[in-house]
């Protein structure tokens, strides 16, 4: 069969990009090397009869993506009315509800003061994502162009700088490259209060609260959060996977076809364009397109290096992946649940103070572990019932600052290390927890690699630093999707807008490979 294009990868940005391209009457295969569908978003079974997803919050669906899914059955999402509690060792707690005002009555306990700056300062953050939110929605242009067509939408984004006023405008470029840890103390003075908040902004980032650029990643995963939450976009209502199977859904209905169990081996270029992929099993496909959901450092493995500007893979391999995420799953018995202080299922960092944080960091970037990790965990089963038996729950569980290049390597023992420092700091605030235990496992970003294809464990595709952002995501004068061999785009959160954005990359790419 002939298809106009091939998309690499059945994740979020795959598929979105292959229903873009369907609905342009384009034959489109969407090939994937992974069993199942969805990427990052797909739930892993842990132990029999408990599955749970990686992340809690997994993302904003742009408009321009919702659109493309329609209507469907699973799709409902639902705000959380608190989206994170942080505790400390020493039994302090501050819960942070999603209306600013019952945030400040929490904060009141804390800081009388902090609690009357909350609402004016969550309110401009989420001014400042909006404006985001709109840059996330544009294919990035050049810096230096001269094109009516490419600067028309900007004018658009200088619009709402404006309606900002002037007093925002210039506060709004001024807190974009600064750490988190300056933005908070120049607000606050509580420690618990600044050590939430920065624990937003620190997500998936080899770097602590002191690094520059912090404050743009905070602001980066507040966009699309419920009016007054710095953390968590609305959850799907029926499953932590019901994006992926919307967007199936819709792909299908198009005429899209979708492979699992077919990894790509090799990109085929001909001539200086492409011509179609190989599988591992030597099966050719011909095509004139190839959009890849792939991290970049993939991608660009996959093609003979002899089509590639010898600068452009430089910047490639310069690519700041730095997985430092691991992920703990608990089966535990139901009654556990009800001792976590809260009644709803937000996320619970156990990480008190910003100090904790940035010595976190400081050990991950020599390639060791603190000795007190950033720990947060979550009750899957409590959102989505479905992931556990009747009588169970899962708890899952993300550790921060355990670095995919670790001094020595990853060991069954360092691993073993790393799930019982899990265990025992979220023993510390619920009590009978490790009798409650009736399973664990652990992904070290090394696991997270193997299984789910990503350079470096980096679900993120490469770092959300300063320098991988906007029109310089993947690398420099290639932030518009088009690669250096016609016919060849990449469309994975590797790509502009990032992570964390449903589709936001595929989308772009999409189009781009229309035009």
């Amino acid at each position: 069969m002939k298809y106009d294009a091939i998309v690499i990868g059945a994740g979020p940005n795959g598929l979105v990009a292959a229903t873009t391209l369907a609905q342009h009457r384009k034959r489109v295969l969407v090939l994937e090397s992974a069993l199942e569908i969805g990427g990052h978003m797909r739930t892993i079974e842990f132990a029999p009869g408990f599955r749970s997803p990686l992340n809690e919050d997994h993302g904003w669906i742009p408009p321009r993506v919702r659109s493309i899914v329609g209507e469907f059955k699973g799709l409902t999402q639902v705000p959380l009315e608190v989206s994170m509690t942080v505790a400390g060792a020493d039994g302090a707690r501050l819960t942070l509800h999603s209306s600013p005002e019952k945030a400040a009555a929490e904060i009141r306990a804390h800081s009388d003061r902090d609690a009357a700056r909350w609402p004016a300062f969550v309110a401009r953050l989420q001014r400042f994502a909006g404006i985001l939110a709109e840059l996330y929605q544009l294919t990035p242009p050049d810096i230096d162009t001269r094109s009516v067509g490419e600067v028309l939408p900007l004018v658009g984004i200088g619009r709402k700088l404006r309606a900002l006023g002037h007093a925002d405008m210039i506060e709004f470029l001024r807190v974009l490259p600064m750490s988190v840890q300056d933005l908070l103390d120049d607000a606050f003075e509580s420690e618990l209060l600044k050590a939430a908040v920065a624990a937003c902004a620190i997500r998936d980032l080899q770097q602590g609260p002191r690094s520059g650029g912090t404050t743009f990643n905070l602001l980066h995963y507040m966009v699309g959060a419920p009016q007054g939450s710095v953390r968590g976009r609305d959850r799907f209502l029926e499953a932590p996977d019901s994006f992926v199977k919307a967007v199936a859904g819709a792909a299908r209905k198009r005429g899209v076809e979708i492979r699992t169990g077919a990894p790509v081996v090799r990109i085929d270029v001909r001539d200086g364009a492409i011509a179609g992929v190989v599988l591992e099993g030597g099966e050719e496909i011909a095509a004139p397109r190839v959009i890849s959901t792939a991290d970049p450092s993939r991608t660009m493995r996959m093609v003979d290096p002899v089509w590639l500007d010898p600068d452009f893979m430089l910047g490639v391999r310069n690519v700041k992946f730095r997985g430092c995420t691991a992920f703990v799953f608990f089966a535990v018995d139901a009654e556990v649940a009800g001792k976590v202080d809260h009644s709803t299922p937000a996320t619970i960092s156990l990480t008190a103070d910003t100090a904790t944080l940035e010595k976190a960091a400081d050990a991950a970037k020599y390639g060791e572990w603190s000795a007190e990790p950033h720990v947060e965990f979550f009750i899957a089963s409590q959102r989505w019932p479905g992931l556990a038996p009747d009588g169970r729950h899962v708890i899952t569980a993300r550790v921060q600052y355990a670095p995919y290049h670790l001094k020595g390597g990853w060991s069954e023992a360092r691993t073993a290390a790393l799930r019982d420092k899990a265990t025992a700091a979220i023993a510390r605030l619920v009590p009978g927890f490790e009798s409650a235990i009736r399973h664990r496992a652990v992904l070290t970003p090394r696991d997270v690699e193997e299984r789910f294809g990503v350079t470096e464990g980096a679900l993120t595709h490469g770092e959300m630093t300063l320098d991988q952002i906007l029109f310089m995501r993947p690398v420099p004068g290639w932030g518009k999707y088009r690669m250096p061999i016609d016919g060849l785009f990449i469309g994975g959160a590797g790509a502009h807008p990032g992570p964390g954005i449903l589709g936001g990359a595929g989308y772009l790419a999409a189009r781009a490979a229309l035009r």
